[in-house]
């Protein structure tokens, strides 16, 4: 009640200050300075300009197609008798393109940048070579309990570590070498107690391997060879400063061999800095010409998407179906389900022991289909997946190489189907530009003949 009314208050004199005047300040449409709307579409052009160029520039590689190799044999690349026949016992009874274009390059002791999808033969072409090496270079020492490692793998995901030591392990262990693994998830006492007794080959994820490097628990020192398996996955999943940490520790001089589904710029800081005078292989067999993975896009109506999936995974080889969100995997997976067709969703939301069990089942054959996220799918290794379905069409070419590169594996044939609206339709085509994939475009409808073409195809392949 004791506060003034506002009209009592005393009021400031200004006495001779003139009035404050807005116009001298430059106007926001004048002539000599841009307005916003100027500034955001320059700005948003030369962004867009960077992200074109940023895809479409590749860094340039050797073209291996495989008839140039077909004649060789894992001996005539280098590989001593008994990797050679750990190799056959593991089915590779002669290399496959990516194999004999890098193998003897690796055992020359050259640095290597190569493009290979998964299932293309990636692992024995860096395994088997670094085995023989690591070998070759022990020859007359003795191995001493507790030794460091000398060959470093690293893999984006423990799944993949896991795939690449299966093959890796038997075939160190068949000259006398061991592996182990190191990623996270799990606790690091089973890996500290390896590492104390002395292995050759480390297998693991970044993460990790920094972590028990700066515990003191693992020495990089002696490493002579790194392999960056899935590069360019490992640099979007936020890995390209640890991958940056972990090479500056070992060995100066060591031998980098770089893998990746994709050759483009995400990889050249790792490029750049590490490798030497590097010999770049792109396989032949990526292109559509020996290819044998079959694309196809089928434009329909969302209103029928869900019928006409059913349709599609209604068949008897494995089926894998990519969803965009962990919601709609689980949706599908039990649409399937309540269809009468076997299904099982993979997705981030999925303890470790809930996601391997839903793997193994698919790769058991007791379920005939397999919803997965794109970051769940990348532990997916199975080689007779022959239908890739994408419920949810990728935003981008990298993600539909990487979804693709799960079906056609170790020779096989495969088809990659992906289910878009209309209005996709132009952005599709663009797509699969940047991906250097050729597809025909099919409007569908539930009952169309060229569903039951579309997941049959494969099955008249394996029978013949």
């Amino acid at each position: 009640g004791d506060r003034p009314n506002r009209d009592d208050r005393p009021r400031r004199d200004f006495g001779d200050r003139p009035a404050r005047s807005f116009d001298d300040r430059p106007r926001r449409d004048s002539g000599d300075r841009p307005n916003r709307s100027d500034w955001n579409a320059e700005t948003k052009s030369k962004a867009h300009q960077d992200h074109v160029d940023t895809v479409h520039e590749r860094l340039q590689a050797e073209a291996v197609d495989a008839a140039s190799v077909a004649q060789a044999s894992f001996a005539d690349l280098g590989l001593g008798d008994n990797i050679v026949r750990q190799l056959d016992a593991l089915g590779a009874a002669s290399p496959f393109p990516i194999q004999a274009a890098t193998i003897p390059s690796i055992l020359e002791g050259k640095d290597v940048l190569a493009r290979g999808r998964t299932g293309s033969g990636k692992t024995i072409a860096f395994g088997a070579p670094l085995v023989e090496s690591i070998l070759r270079s022990q020859a007359g020492k003795r191995r001493e309990f507790g030794r460091s490692p000398k060959a470093l793998i690293l893999a984006p995901t423990r799944e993949l570590a896991l795939q690449i030591d299966r093959t890796v392990q038997a075939l160190a262990r068949s000259v006398g070498l061991f592996t182990t693994q190191i990623y996270g998830g799990v606790p690091q006492a089973r890996q500290v107690g390896a590492l104390k007794k002395g292995v050759d080959i480390i297998i693991g994820t970044p993460g990790r391997i920094e972590d028990l490097q700066s515990q003191g628990k693992l020495d990089l020192s002696e490493v002579g060879i790194v392999v960056l398996d899935e590069a360019d996955h490992m640099s979007e999943l936020g890995f390209l400063e640890p991958m940056q940490r972990i090479l500056r520790l070992v060995q100066d001089g060591a031998q980098k061999l770089l893998f990746s589904a994709t050759l483009d710029r995400e990889v050249a800081a790792l490029v750049d800095e590490f490798l030497v005078e590097p010999a770049v292989y792109e396989v032949a067999g990526e292109s559509q010409d020996t290819s044998t993975i079959d694309h196809r896009v089928l434009v329909l109506d969302h209103r029928d998407k869900a019928e006409i999936l059913n349709s599609l995974v209604d068949r008897d080889g494995k089926t894998l179906v990519f969803a965009r969100t962990r919601a709609y995997t689980e949706m599908l997976a039990e649409q399937f389900e309540d269809a009468g067709i076997a299904a099982v969703a993979l997705h981030g939301d999925l303890n470790q022991a809930k996601r391997t069990r839903n793997l193994q089942r698919l790769t058991d054959g007791k379920v005939r289909v397999l919803v997965a996220t794109d970051v769940a799918a990348r532990g997916i290794h199975v080689d007779d997946i022959d239908l890739v379905i994408q419920a949810d069409a990728p935003d981008e070419y990298k993600t539909y190489l990487h979804r693709s590169g799960r079906t056609g594996r170790a020779g096989r044939t495969g088809a990659v189907v992906t289910l878009i609206t209309r209005q996709r339709r132009r952005r599709m085509t663009e797509m699969l530009e940047r991906a250097e994939i050729d597809a025909p475009f099919d409007d569908v409808r539930p009952g169309d003949d060229l569903l039951e073409e579309v997941s049959g195809r494969q099955l008249a392949n394996v029978d013949a």
